[in-house]
């Protein structure tokens, strides 16, 4: 079925992870109408598949990387605030591996993590002792020192989310669901076909600029979906990352330097689990069906066994995930020293509309490009607009002093009923827009159908209605993790009911492709 619609708006942006999202937000905040379109689920590629922090980059120390160090380190601060509840601080330990790098390095590579940016909620760097700390207590005798630094921890398909919300809010079109099945200039402008995916609905955008923030089909965008000739390339490089069984005790992360001079991070997951990664591997291939291999497995456990005292082995793996990062091809020899940067490239044939393309980049800085992507749009379109997202909160950040601690006390006072566990897991994912979810009940009952594991229905409904999930791994894998710690039965539940709320707007007579885009596809 076709529509023969037709919207005129100043970006359409195609690709709906985190730099897209951040760059509809950021636009529309100044301006713009915006059209997004993500050909699955926000988050459901690259963005999710991180390994969940917002950092400077420690190593990138090592490869110069001062100005991006920097800037990330700045960064760290500013989402900290603007995001409280999905973002909170996080202490490393690095233990001291005298057969690596030297102490005197990783003392001066520290003192400049400290100070490259403007630190002021975060507390500094300093050494551990770990024959005396309970840091050691887990780790073999081998080490007896280490270095202890601050980072930020992130919900980072949530992140993404978070952007949408606001962007739609402020009053950009987020179509997800729905590829850009081709665009092309002409009369000055670009002229794409969108298409939904589970409904087969055509839909026609003009736009001012494109914008091609396809992540690892950035290339495919551009020389398959629009035709045009851009020079820059983009890097492959697969990630991935194992879940097992918690293997310590405390709220505190592990860097460890590996043999082959490549860092693995071992990080507190989802309360019951410990979080292993990253590998560094050039990847070619469909990017959607990117997976974990066997010998990445026996990499990650073999670089933890190393410190830990109890081994991790590959039958501890409860979950693994893998991603594709799509990093700006700047000819290193190593995936691991490939730049964490990002490029901007602006295409803009004389009399042309203008397309932007994002190579590389990484989650932390992904307002400073979205800033930076804005500020050039802004340029070619002759429109002004000043920068604004370093000082407005993302939906549910607005707690005061970021004081996540305040605030889910508060919750827990003005919602007794609320069980412990659950308190704290929806004020962690939702923040003061707890309280849409929430709404008026003053009883579990109040929340609809229970589902078992602390599920309710009115969480289901404010996922489908405010937050773009479609099905049921949209909710249980990205908008939650709650896939970890639900049995079948409950997933299928969950699962099912996305369905049937599906095939219900399916079929209603005046359902359209807006707000809400229905359909499975990625």
């Amino acid at each position: 079925m076709t529509n023969a619609s037709s919207d005129a708006v100043d970006l359409l942006i195609v690709g709906g992870g985190v730099n897209g999202a951040g760059i509809a937000r950021d636009a529309v905040g100044r301006g713009l109408s915006v059209v997004l379109c993500e050909q699955g689920d926000l988050a459901g590629a690259t963005s999710s598949a991180s390994t969940k922090l917002i950092h400077g980059g420690l190593r990138y120390l090592e490869y110069y990387e001062f100005r991006l160090v920097r800037e990330a380190l700045q960064e760290r601060e500013v989402l900290l605030r603007a995001a409280p509840h999905i973002i909170w601080p996080l202490r490393f330990i690095l233990p001291h591996d005298s057969g690596m790098r030297p102490a005197w390095m990783v003392r001066i590579g520290l003192f400049l993590y400290d100070h490259l940016g403007k630190r002021k909620l975060l507390p500094g760097s300093h050494g551990v002792d770990l024959t005396r700390s309970p840091a050691g207590k887990p780790l073999t005798g081998e080490f007896t020192k280490a270095f202890e630094y601050s980072d930020c921890w992130v919900q980072d398909s949530r992140l993404v989310v978070l952007n949408a919300i606001d962007a739609r809010e402020r009053g950009a079109e987020i179509l997800t669901r729905t590829r850009c099945e081709k665009a092309q200039r002409l009369n000055g402008e670009w002229v794409a076909t969108l298409v939904n995916a589970d409904s087969g609905e055509s839909r026609t955008v003009r736009a001012r600029a494109l914008v091609n923030a396809a992540g690892p089909w950035v290339r495919d965008v551009i020389s398959r979906r629009t035709g045009a000739t851009v020079d820059k390339s983009v890097r492959l490089v697969k990630g991935s990352h194992i879940v097992v069984p918690k293997m310590y005790d405390g709220d505190h992360a592990y860097i460890f330097q590996n043999d082959d001079r490549r860092i693995v991070f071992a990080i507190p997951y989802e309360g019951k689990f410990t979080l292993i990664g990253t590998t560094d591997l050039d990847y070619t291939g469909d990017p959607g069906a990117v997976t974990i291999s066997p010998d990445e497995v026996t990499y990650m456990c073999r670089a933890v066994s190393r410190y830990f005292k109890r081994p991790v082995t590959e039958s501890d793996v409860v979950w693994s995930y893998s991603g594709v990062r799509p990093l700006f091809d700047d000819a290193s020899g190593n995936a691991s020293a490939v730049t964490r940067d990002y490029v901007l490239e602006m295409d803009t044939p004389a009399g042309q509309a203008p397309m932007l393309s994002i190579f590389g980049g990484k989650i932390t800085t992904f307002r400073r490009l979205a800033e930076e992507a804005t500020d050039k749009l802004l340029t070619a379109l002759g429109r002004k607009g000043g920068c604004w997202t370093a000082d407005f909160a993302l939906p549910g950040g607005d707690i005061a002093n970021a004081d996540f601690t305040g605030f889910l006390a508060d919750l827990r006072r003005r919602r007794p009923w609320l069980p412990e566990n659950l308190a704290l897991r929806l004020a962690r994912a939702y923040g003061t827009r707890v309280e849409r979810l929430l709404g008026k009940a003053v009883a579990l009952s109040d929340l609809g159908r229970d589902f078992g594991g602390g599920v309710y229905e009115a969480e289901l409904t404010y996922a489908a209605t405010e937050e773009f999930a479609v099905s049921g791994d949209d909710f249980l894998w990205r908008r939650s993790k709650l896939g970890l710690h639900l049995d079948a039965t409950i997933r299928d539940a969950i699962g099912a009911w996305f369905d049937q709320r599906r095939h219900a707007t399916a079929t209603a007579p005046e359902n359209t492709s807006g707000r809400l885009s229905m359909g499975g596809f990625r």
